[in-house]
């Protein structure tokens, strides 16, 4: 029952945090799917849960196993995928919290997941009466004009994730002010493109998307300032975070090649300049703020 917590980075690269769902002990009335930033879900006695990036999954809770707390959830557009949960999960039902007890098979779930180690570990688990929704993040695999079919990777399943996406699907850049300047649209959707999407279920049980935030795409150029929070000289590898939007970004660098990264250490404010490569942000400057 007890989880370890680890941070994993999907294809080496932490991005777009999304906050973890407040603990509250009861509920007088609709809870939100998100809490405020610097709220918890710990519960005492028990280990803190796991602070990585979060992603809500939609679909069908088919089975829950109270012996080995786990659930198989079946996401639209991909095979069920095993959840776990322990009594810092917090359960609701169309927005009023229930117990954990009362967890069982549902045709329409919200799940708030985090990466565990190599488990996905469910924060808050929404039973809900209408058509979930949900959001992937990931690297995009492929994308077929033709028959609109979006394939991108996810750090919680092994298996891609298919999703339609309809003309009217909004598709824009975020982030650093050089890259949302230009405005390219569905031409983002390019392999290695890393994306953030948000989705719902048609009546045939598919994933549609409704909105897509593309987060970096192969070539571009980003600069980070802040401060090390992890750092690996052997692997030329560091994680810092970015005060301008409280994110985490693991950052490769060519120790030889960038001499200045020898003398990096944890604690350190830095200002990296670094392209996207479309499997991680690869560092070509990196000097000391």
């Amino acid at each position: 029952m007890k989880h370890v917590f680890a941070v994993i980075m999907l294809a080496g690269v932490t991005i777009a945090s999304i906050q973890v769902a407040g603990a509250r002990s009861q509920s007088s009335g609709p809870q939100p799917l998100l809490a405020p930033a610097g709220s918890s879900v710990d519960t005492p006695g028990l280990p803190a849960v796991p602070r990585g990036k979060s992603t809500i999954l939609g679909g069908e809770i088919r089975i829950v196993d109270p012996v080995r707390d786990e659930l198989t959830l079946k996401i639209f557009g991909q095979r069920p995928v095993k959840v776990l949960f322990d009594e810092r999960t917090k359960v609701y039902r169309d927005g009023n919290m229930i117990s954990l007890r009362d967890l069982g098979p549902s045709n329409h779930a919200s799940v708030q997941t985090v990466l565990d180690g190599t488990n996905v570990y469910a924060l808050s688990i929404h039973l809900l009466s209408q058509t979930p929704e949900g959001e992937y993040q990931g690297r995009v695999l492929s994308y077929n004009p033709d028959t609109r079919v979006l394939t991108l990777s996810s750090a919680m399943s092994r298996d891609p994730i298919k999703l339609l996406v309809p003309a009217s699907t909004p598709v824009a850049r975020v982030g650093q002010d050089a890259f949302t300047s230009n405005h390219p649209g569905l031409s983002d959707l390019v392999r290695g493109a890393l994306i953030l999407v948000s989705f719902q279920s048609n009546k045939e049980g598919r994933g549609v998307a409704d909105k897509i935030e593309v987060l970096a795409i192969p070539g571009a150029a980003f600069v980070f300032t802040g401060e090390i929070s992890a750092l690996d000289l052997h692997s030329g590898n560091l994680v810092l975070i970015d005060p301008i939007d409280d994110k985490e970004y693991q950052v490769s660098f060519d120790s030889v090649r960038l001499q200045a990264s020898k003398s990096l250490h944890i604690g350190d404010h830095i200002m990296v300049s670094a392209h996207f490569d479309g499997t991680r942000y690869v560092a070509s400057t990196i000097n000391a703020d």
